[in-house]
């Protein structure tokens, strides 16, 4: 009796829950985890990261740090115009994007919840200029328009405990631990592992983001190239592929995907 009482709480949360749409894509996501509290945990936890002193990760190259605060303010202010005239300004109204250069060999980026990006040194030979830089920072703010953080610990939660989901969206802690675990907050810097879906899905969302913030989007297909390379002969692929679409569907779909992006393409 007991477990079918948890099972259908968790069925009825999932229910109510699951109903909230991802911009540009139209796709249904689960929506047990409140992402404004992530949005809170993540602020936290990327000052933490820039200002510890044992660490010094903030990069001191002042020509790369100002090209990536300058394509990422482009892309984050295309997404914001994006957003508030296609009815989901709310999402983002308690975003305050931050863009900062990592000090650090990994081939590597990635986006908190409300908009905290990191950029990893190791990947701009990757990216070589601006264009190539907006494909990794459109993809990779995707993932926070998407609100695939709070999709992945909504899953989480749905497998760990079912009925318990009620106790974890009122749990700061809770929230402040997935953060620090996903992007390696107090350890070493690590990507969050998103799945396979999501991973196609923040690169279409990336190809018309970029766009809209004036880069070519077919110079995606350039950058995913150079990316494949770069994991090839390797031990173990660059952070930044692990888990992720093998090379050849990646560019495939990116490939399928240019000609929708394209429209949002203006020089």
């Amino acid at each position: 009796m007991k477990k079918l009482m948890i099972l259908g709480i968790a069925t009825s949360l999932l229910a109510v829950s699951s109903c909230s749409t991802v911009p540009l894509t139209g796709r249904s996501r689960l929506s047990l985890v409140d992402d404004s509290q992530l949005q809170q945990q993540a602020a936290i936890g990327y000052q933490q990261l820039l200002s510890d002193p044992a660490t010094k990760v903030v990069s001191t190259n002042s020509a790369n740090t100002q090209m990536v605060k300058r394509v990422g303010a482009k892309i984050a202010a295309a997404v914001t115009q994006y957003m508030n005239q296609n009815g989901f300004g709310e999402q983002i109204q308690s975003y305050k994007w931050e863009f900062n250069l990592i000090e650090s060999k990994e081939i590597n980026a990635w986006c908190m919840p409300g908009g905290k990006v990191a950029i990893y040194t190791g990947i701009l030979p990757v990216t070589k200029d601006e264009a190539g830089l907006a494909t990794v920072m459109g993809h990779e703010i995707a993932h926070a328009i998407a609100q695939h953080s709070a999709e992945r610990a909504s899953q989480m939660t749905l497998a760990q405990a079912g009925g318990a989901a009620v106790g974890v969206a009122s749990n700061n802690s809770k929230y402040a631990a997935y953060i620090n675990q996903a992007y390696g907050i107090g350890g070493q810097l690590v990507i969050l592992n998103y799945g396979r879906n999501q991973e196609l899905e923040a690169d279409k969302m990336g190809l018309s983001f970029m766009a809209m913030a004036g880069y070519n989007p077919s110079t995606a297909v350039g950058f995913w190239q150079r990316m494949a390379q770069a994991g090839s002969g390797a031990a173990k692929p660059p952070l930044f592929l692990s888990t992720h679409p093998s090379d050849d569907q990646r560019i495939a779909r990116i490939q399928r995907d240019l000609p929708e992006a394209m429209k949002y393409y203006k020089k």
